[in-house]
């Protein structure tokens, strides 16, 4: 008999909760809530580490006031468990009642709250998760990261024009890796080249031997690579091993592989390797190097990756737009002010597409090379204003 009741129990439970979310965040008057979700354990940590500290920088750098609120931040870490991060979530806007909610280390967590998000009618500025439809699941879904199909399609591009005309697909299988798959091999195909085969490889738990010795076999003129931060190193290791690089395989991919995180851990073997991305700690402008100096200053040296720039620049946005509603906008006018954003980041001009809420900015063609020591993707050429192409047509 006792089912029932609990069965009551937990609908009454789950009825408050929807309750709750449905209600206008009403936060203390002087103070502006940022609930930072991300994964700070577990497989997607370094993704976590970045974005919080890059955040907590530029806190440091702007102030921990803004139109009269305190700023708080609080962190959460969700270990990229999108149960998790839906629960915490739920928690920060009914319990903490947050202004606004950010980070989302992969696109599942990201899926996971947007419907929490449109409920509530808070912002969710998502600093790290690429999957193109993000935007689509929620209006109050705002991107300052990027989108696997503004990085895949460019690599796509230069790969017929320098002698690479067959390629293995190798990505993640979930939904940034799909992205990657479709629009790389969408594009090499439409350019003249071959796919040969498209792989997918688990996302928990990855074993990429026996999916790399498939590539050797077949021989193909390049491996593009897809896999989420954290995850390159463990490619690279593997691809050079097996001596495919040797073999007269190539690896090019998107950023994520050469990941400036894990770069100078990767050895020389890496020396070379083409990638296509919107961010590298070597972007020869002023205030690329003065973001740099700083990051690595106020975190023993850690150099920045394109997860920290995701995570600067949502705060910026995030800032931008509590000045521009003067303190005063609940989450439809937060919205507003941070459609349309236009500025320069330390990666370049980007801008908030009104329409989208996606990150409009340059993407560029980079190679490892080796500077004063240490490894970094030297970029050779841009593409400007790349829109996410899932979304431009």
């Amino acid at each position: 008999m006792q089912a029932p009741t609990t069965r009551r129990t937990a609908l009454t439970l789950a009825a408050a909760a929807l309750a709750g979310l449905a209600a206008p965040a009403m936060a203390q008057d002087n103070v502006f809530k940022i609930g930072l979700i991300l994964p700070m354990t577990g497989q997607q940590a370094t993704t976590g580490r970045q974005i919080e500290a890059a955040a907590r920088l530029y806190m440091a750098q702007n102030g921990d006031t803004v139109a009269g609120k305190k700023v708080q931040l609080i962190v959460k870490d969700d270990t990229s468990l999108p149960d998790q991060t839906r629960r915490l979530a739920q928690e920060l806007i009914v319990n903490d009642k947050v202004n606004v909610l950010a980070g989302m280390g992969i696109t599942p967590s990201a899926m996971a709250v947007a419907p929490l998000a449109t409920q509530s009618k808070t912002p969710l500025v998502v600093m790290a998760a690429a999957t193109s439809s993000i935007t689509e699941a929620s209006p109050y879904v705002v991107r300052t990261s990027f989108t696997l199909p503004q990085a895949s399609v460019a690599l796509a591009d230069w790969a017929p024009k320098n002698n690479i005309k067959t390629v293995v697909s190798l990505v993640s299988d979930y939904g940034p890796g799909i992205d990657a798959e479709k629009f790389f091999n969408a594009r090499m195909v439409n350019n003249g080249g071959k796919v040969v085969e498209a792989l997918r490889v688990p996302m928990r738990n990855p074993d990429f031997a026996p999916f790399l010795q498939k590539v050797r076999d077949l021989k193909p003129d390049a491996l593009f690579v897809f896999v989420p931060s954290g995850a390159g190193a463990a490619v690279m290791k593997q691809f050079t091993e097996r001596g495919m690089d040797k073999a007269g395989i190539k690896l090019i991919g998107t950023g994520d592989v050469t990941d400036d995180d894990q770069l100078n851990d990767m050895g020389d073997s890496v020396l070379g390797v083409v990638t296509s991305h919107h961010y590298s700690a070597a972007h020869p402008s002023e205030l690329n190097k003065k973001f740099v100096d700083a990051f690595q200053k106020a975190n023993k040296n850690l150099r920045p990756n394109f997860m920290a720039v995701g995570g600067y620049d949502g705060m910026r946005v995030i800032y931008e737009a509590l000045k521009t509603t003067k303190g005063a906008g609940g989450g439809d006018a937060l919205l507003a002010a941070m459609k349309g954003q236009i500025f320069e980041s330390p990666r370049g001009k980007i801008y908030i597409d009104a329409q989208t809420r996606d990150v409009v900015q340059d993407i560029y063609l980079r190679k490892v090379e080796k500077k004063d020591g240490q490894l970094f993707n030297v970029e050779f050429d841009v593409i400007k204003d790349v829109k996410d192409p899932g979304k431009s047509k």
